[in-house]
């Protein structure tokens, strides 16, 4: 199998800082991967840089085919192919739930409104807010809002996910149902990038664990590493997060 997101030797500094050292890292079509890490070890900026939120000094990135390294890349085409959610979900406040899902496939991809009605309401269905369709965000919890923000993605029929941290600004309960459809994803054989601090999920549904500390990937193994760490570091990391 070919990689669907494949990252070799990339660096990314912001000023003086070197924030990426040399991240490899390939992601195979269906497979769910989660990336844990302390904060500042560079897993958010290297999701962002999947997506050219961010550029890299050096190194490169293909995604779905796409060289995300070019300076000449068609970021919109990439983009197409690449969903992203992040931790604030960034609704329209006045858009119901269902016009916030449409306006991209609408905007974007140019479909008519009633196929991208079809396609917003298949996205709600997945994330189990079907009933919610005419409501606004003001009127939903924080996982609600933050199960429209993944519908909103997943109306777009990208090839690969990504999440950057999505529940860590949301209580226990809400989180546990924003993971379920995280789970729901994987197990339908979505391609998904999962910066994540939630290490029961990574150990229940990552099929790979990724483990970055200062700038590197530190360690890759299945969920057993997490009981059975190889470094000091990753040790050291999850004495702390237990």
């Amino acid at each position: 199998m070919s990689a669907v997101i494949e990252l070799k030797d990339v660096h990314k500094s912001f000023g003086q800082v070197e924030v990426l050292k040399g991240v490899s890292l390939a992601v195979e079509r269906g497979e769910a991967i989660a990336v844990i890490g302390r904060s500042g070890s560079g897993k958010s900026t290297a999701l962002r840089c999947v997506n050219r939120l961010e550029t890299i000094q050096s190194g490169e990135i293909n995604v779905c085919g796409h060289p995300v390294h070019d300076p000449k890349l068609d970021v919109r085409k990439l983009r197409l192919d690449v969903g992203i959610v992040f931790q604030s979900y960034n609704l329209f406040p006045h858009l119901t739930v269902e016009e916030n899902i449409m306006l991209a496939p609408v905007t974007v991809k140019k479909l008519r409104k009633a196929e991208a009605r079809a396609l917003a309401a298949q996205a709600l269905a997945r994330v189990g807010l079907a009933e919610k369709a005419q409501s606004y965000p003001e009127q939903l919890s924080g996982g609600q809002q933050q199960r429209v923000a993944i519908a909103r993605s997943l109306a777009m029929q990208p090839q690969v996910m990504l999440f950057d941290e999505v529940t860590s600004a949301l209580d226990p309960e809400l989180t546990g149902e924003v993971l379920r459809v995280m789970e729901d994803l994987a197990k339908g054989g979505m391609t998904m990038l999962v910066v994540t601090h939630e290490m029961g999920f990574a150990r229940k549904v990552a099929d790979r664990i990724v483990y970055m500390h200062q700038g590197r990937v530190w360690e890759v193994g299945d969920g057993s590493m997490l009981a059975n760490p190889q470094t000091p570091e990753l040790r050291a990391f999850m004495a702390h997060d237990l």
